[in-house]
């Protein structure tokens, strides 16, 4: 590609050894990097940063596919005439189109993309002073910094480059030396061939030759192992003990040095395919907690920049070896070097040559670029995939942001397909926002028409996945999950287990509930889907169980009579739902109605478990107004009632008790409510003898199990222990916080209610289970869309949050959409709470009916942010069909005109675009790599670089 200022061969060069080759593409020598720039003007060019790309999570096809043709190490075109036009094409193409069509080039063993660990090294090399390659930075998916104050890693972050350092670095692979596909299996040999181009087009004399290759050559020292040394046996971090115990099998006894021969197949090497016949590996040295964290068959690319005294103009080499080759002690982790990036310069200009390793390295990380580099066969492939890069960052202004803020890794990065598409503007991708898929979809909801359709096709699915579901579970790694899922079932079913028995008076109580969910557990995990479901009582069921109780109390009806009968038409009305295909009318409940319920159902659950808790004041009473100085007098006896009630009478009767016989103050409060007797005295309240202590430790044992429920829940994301240990913690929250609060009662001996049960579970306090219950239905409300846009009402424009459906529909609209669903809302309470609720379900599918009558209201477009869309009829499926296969066929002779034009390498390969002679008038429409060289900034550079090409020349 060519650009002002440089000096490119006309063609690729070729370097032979016996046994070795190497694709050269080798560019002007200059001292591109020779700019004598005051303080002030490097501080001044970093104040505007470039908004780097996130690296996105590679795909699986690029692992190891193989195809039969090898890459050539000429140009794309088969004959010199061929070559000639296609130079003079692609030179007026735009970088996007370029890329495009290299990443469309066929692949082969040696240059299939794989996932890359990029390691930034530095050195300063001085008269008289020891030097060594010092870790300075690694990227993985974002860049992580050695802190020099703190001695350790920083977190990963996203990288902010100046523009004026990605023009640095395209300078450099511009004048320096692009070796592709260079055979090497050491880094002697590496330098070698280096400075064995370098001297063939610049005056690089045998002394300088000697001191930079002693340069190359010196120790590389890791952050790893500078942290190794300093840590003292005995006082060390929980984290770091977690990360030192790992894998203790890669290690020898001794922690010395394996080679192949002690240990021939490492988990380490058949990971990430490393061949460790040249280079023994010194494990003791390697961070195996990082090393987990490396993908399988990852690659390494090594930056190393640096100053050396006796230059006087850099150094600039990129290599790509073929193949990747383990170079002992140059990585922090043992995995093959696939590129090396080199640049050597005078002293002077460290902190500038820092900045251009870090945009080579972050750019490496890019996906769009990792590619091309992987497939690049010269010189101007790897200036189009940086012109690429250029044309997809985005620009931060100097003056409203602080350089030196690390910004967070995003939760989700965005995809970078389409950046590989052709016909996406140039430079547009970034702001391409696709609209929401509403709805439900998938072949499951697909109704058949035919007799159990949706059930045959169910099993086909499930049955070639069948057998191995109990086969995987034989493996012992399955025991954390079945202790996870045990514990999982067994939190919800006590909990809502007690509650129901309070509520149904005993008939159904946590041992009828453990006894339901263990046999229907086991019969779906035998029948149905998949064995690792879980089912249980849950909030829904509590509500219906609560209702229907009340129901069959109010008219005298039997509770369990009814119950089963329910049952039974349940499991009827099921089967005649599957054997019609009814599960596809899901498609009709969207978030409008899902919302709708859940909501009430988080709102139910944090009313009742308040209830209960209230409620507790009326059977544990506390005396208000007790003085301390007469506690010595306050007394409650047992007392015979003065005018006891015809049932007291009767009681009596039946039981053959002489009132004038009992000793009325000797009995104990049970007793004395057994006899019907009454309780006299200060310190005695409706019911019986006040319990002050009993109430308040309930308060706190229900208040401190919500916040400890909810503290461990979200301990994944603290910053402390290791992270297997925070995962374990937060999926067991709710178990550690029920199991800790019973030790703490038992402990504090408080006789607080506890759950009825004859077994283990009746020393589970039922305040525990209260706050459990809370902290449910407040972590529900978390996820539900409806209270964030119900927090709308209460703040200015410019406070509210950046949702995504504020950007696409006025707020009007969303507060009327939220209206129309709070009023629901209110009318489900309403219904709940009458002597209606029976029909309380009933309420829930009749939501359906009023979203539908919301299409009047709201155009699809509003809903599909707001909602989920609902089924259109068969006509409308039907236009749209024919709509999009117009737009298909319309797309296809778009391509087959634009095929005549472009010639084609082969049938995989894409379009190349031809030499565009209209001249672009239109603004929106300009090449970055023509636009460029018309820059202050470029031009500086290119001056530079000629200027010290003739000075060269003369000397």
């Amino acid at each position: 590609m060519p650009a002002a200022g440089s000096n490119e061969p006309d063609g690729v060069l070729s370097y032979q050894r016996p046994d070795e080759e190497a694709v050269v593409d080798q560019g002007g020598t200059s001292t591109i990097l020779n700019i004598h720039y005051e303080k002030e003007e490097l501080e001044g060019h970093r104040t505007l940063y470039v908004g780097v790309r996130m690296p996105l999570g590679r795909q699986s096809h690029r692992h190891h596919r193989t195809h039969g043709q090898k890459h050539r190490r000429r140009g794309r075109g088969k004959g010199a005439s061929q070559g000639e036009e296609g130079l003079e094409a692609l030179a007026h193409d735009t970088p996007s189109q370029r890329v495009q069509f290299i990443l469309g080039t066929e692949e082969d063993e040696e240059h299939v993309p794989h996932e890359l660990f990029t390691e930034l090294d530095e050195i300063c090399m001085k008269e008289g002073e020891d030097a060594e390659w010092k870790e300075t930075a690694r990227w993985l998916k974002f860049e992580e910094d050695v802190e020099d104050g703190g001695e350790r890693w920083s977190k990963p972050y996203v990288a902010t480059l100046s523009l004026h350092s990605l023009f640095e670095l395209r300078s450099c692979l511009i004048n320096g030396t692009v070796l592709l596909d260079m055979h090497a299996n050491s880094i002697e040999e590496i330098s070698d061939l280096i400075l064995d181009q370098q001297e063939l087009s610049s005056d690089l004399n045998d002394s300088m030759r000697v001191k930079v290759r002693e340069a190359l050559l010196k120790k590389h020292h890791h952050q790893n192992e500078k942290k190794r040394n300093n840590l003292i046996p005995i006082v060390r971090s929980f984290a770091e003990v977690g990360k030192k115990q790992s894998d203790p099998h890669l290690m020898d006894k001794h922690g010395q040095t394996v080679s192949p021969q002690s240990v021939p197949t490492t988990n380490l090497e058949v990971k990430n395919g490393v061949n460790c016949e040249h280079s023994p590996v010194d494990l003791s040295k390697v961070d195996l907690h990082f090393m987990k964290k490396i993908p399988t068959g990852a690659e390494a690319s090594n930056v190393l920049v640096g100053e050396v005294d006796i230059l006087d103009r850099p150094i600039v080499a990129f290599v790509r070896l073929s193949p990747a080759v383990l170079l002992s002690g140059l990585t922090e982790v043992p995995i093959p070097t696939r590129f090396l990036f080199i640049l050597l310069g005078p002293v002077g200009k460290g902190q500038q040559y820092h900045e251009i390793g870090r945009s080579m390295a972050t750019i490496m990380t890019d996906e769009i670029f990792h590619d091309v580099a992987y497939k690049a066969k010269e010189r101007d492939d790897l200036l189009a995939g940086i012109d690429e890069f250029l044309d997809q960052v985005t620009v931060l202004p100097p003056g409203e942001w602080d350089p030196s803020i690390r910004i967070e890794p995003p939760k989700n990065v965005p995809s970078q397909e389409k950046r590989k598409m052709p016909g996406v503007p140039n430079g547009n991708v970034c702001h391409i926002e696709q609209e929401p898929h509403g709805g439900h979809s998938g072949p499951e909801l697909q109704r058949t028409g035919r007799l159990f359709g949706g059930l045959v096709l169910d099993i086909k699915r499930k049955a070639p996945w069948y057998w191995s579901d109990y086969r995987d579970a034989l493996s012992l790694q399955c025991l954390a999950s079945f202790l996870f899922l045990y514990c999982a079932c067994m939190s919800p079913v006590i909990t809502f287990g007690g509650l129901l028995g309070e509520a149904t008076e005993g008939r159904i109580s946590a041992i009828e509930s453990l006894f339901g969910a263990s046999m229907t557990g086991i019969a779906y995990s035998l029948f149905a889907g998949q064995a690792l479901t879980i089912l249980g009582s849950t909030g829904p069921v509590l509500v219906f169980e609560k209702i229907l109780f009340k129901f069959c109390k109010d008219y005298a009806l039997s509770y369990l009579s009814l119950r089963a009968c329910i049952g039974l038409w349940t499991a009827f009305l099921c089967i005649v739902l599957v054997a019609t295909d009814a599960s596809s009318l899901v498609c009709y409940i969207t978030r409008f109605t899902e919302e709708a319920f859940a909501s009430l159902i988080c709102i139910i659950f944090i009313y009742e478990a308040i209830e209960k808790l209230i409620h507790l004041a009326e059977t544990y009473p506390i005396h208000m107004h007790s003085q301390l100085d007469h506690l010595s007098l306050y007394y409650c006896r047992c007392t015979l009632p003065e005018n006891p009630n015809n049932h007291t009478l009767q009681y009596w009767k039946d039981h053959n008790i002489v009132t004038a016989e009992v000793h009325w103050a000797n009995l104990t409060v049970s007793e004395c409510q057994e006899m019907h007797g009454e309780f006299m005295g200060s310190a005695c309240g409706h019911h019986g003898p006040y319990t002050p202590d009993v109430l308040f430790w309930s308060c706190i044992l229900f208040f401190t199990t919500f916040i400890l429920s909810s503290t461990l829940k979200t301990f994944k994301t603290s910053r402390y222990f290791p992270t297997r240990v925070r995962s374990m913690v937060s999926d067991f929250a709710v178990f550690l916080t029920i199991f800790t609060m019973v030790i703490i009662d038992f402990l504090i001996g408080v006789p607080s209610p506890k759950l009825q049960v004859p077994s283990v579970f009746k020393f589970i306090p039922m305040p525990v289970l209260y706050g459990v219950f809370l902290y449910m239905g407040v972590s529900s409300l978390q996820g539900i869309q409806f209270f964030d846009r119900l927090k709308l009402f209460g703040m200015p424009a410019k406070h509210q949050p950046d949702f995504i459906y504020l950007r696409h529909v006025p707020l009007r609209k969303v507060h009327l959409f939220t209206l129309i669903q709070l009023t629901c809302l209110v009318l489900l309470w309403v219904i709940k709470a009458s002597p209606a609720a029976i029909v309380f379900p009933m309420m829930v599918l009749a939501l359906v009916f009023v979203r539908k009558v919301m299409d009047l209201c709201f155009s699809k477009r509003e809903l599909s942010w707001l909602d989920d869309l609902m089924p259109e009829s068969k006509k409308k499926k039907l236009d749209d069909a024919k709509k999009k296969a117009k737009e298909e066929e319309e797309a296809e002779k778009m391509l087959e005109i634009g095929g005549d034009k472009f010639p084609l390498e082969s049938r995989k390969l894409l379009s190349s675009p031809g030499k565009n002679i209209s001249c672009r008038c239109d603004p929106s429409e300009i090449n970055i790599s023509d636009e460029m060289p018309k820059t202050t900034v470029w031009k500086a550079l290119s001056m530079n670089s000629g200027n010290a090409k003739e000075k060269s020349l003369f000397n």
